[in-house]
């Protein structure tokens, strides 16, 4: 019996690609002055990985490149959109990075407040407090 693994490698690939993309999105946005270079080089990679993907051979590394070349593609988007959620005060703003101290200044809702930084309780918070707990993170 041969075993087929290009399910677990497509699964591995996604899982894999999906977590670090999400992470590294929220990191490199936080910490980046210029946003254009880490799009940039991740649309490199993406575009290296759909290269690969389509020229290798091997089954299992073209679905495993082919599903971590949509991802990259798809992370450079999300740069931009981390940036919007920034400025809309969905995402903390970083007040060290020039980039976000001017989105701080010109975009009201921004904020440092981190929402995803609270204690999980099983029921929604109200507005007030919610308001309550923005503030006393100033």
């Amino acid at each position: 019996m041969q075993l087929n693994l290009v399910g677990v490698a497509a699964a591995l690939a996604t899982f894999l690609g999906v977590w670090m993309g999400h992470v590294a999105v929220r990191r490199i946005e936080r910490n980046t002055i210029r946003l254009w270079i880490p799009i940039g080089l991740v649309l490199a990679l993406g575009l290296g990985f759909v290269s690969f993907s389509l020229t290798t051979p091997n089954l299992i590394l073209s679905a495993g490149s082919g599903i971590l070349a949509v991802t990259f593609l798809w992370d450079a988007l999300e740069f931009l959109r981390q940036q919007n959620r920034v400025k809309h005060g969905h995402a903390p703003a970083n007040p060290n990075n020039p980039r976000h101290a001017k989105i701080l200044a010109e975009y009201p809702e921004a904020t440092t407040f981190d929402w995803l930084d609270r204690d999980p309780r099983g029921s929604k918070y109200s507005a007030a407090e919610l308001a309550s707990m923005k503030e006393s993170a100033k």
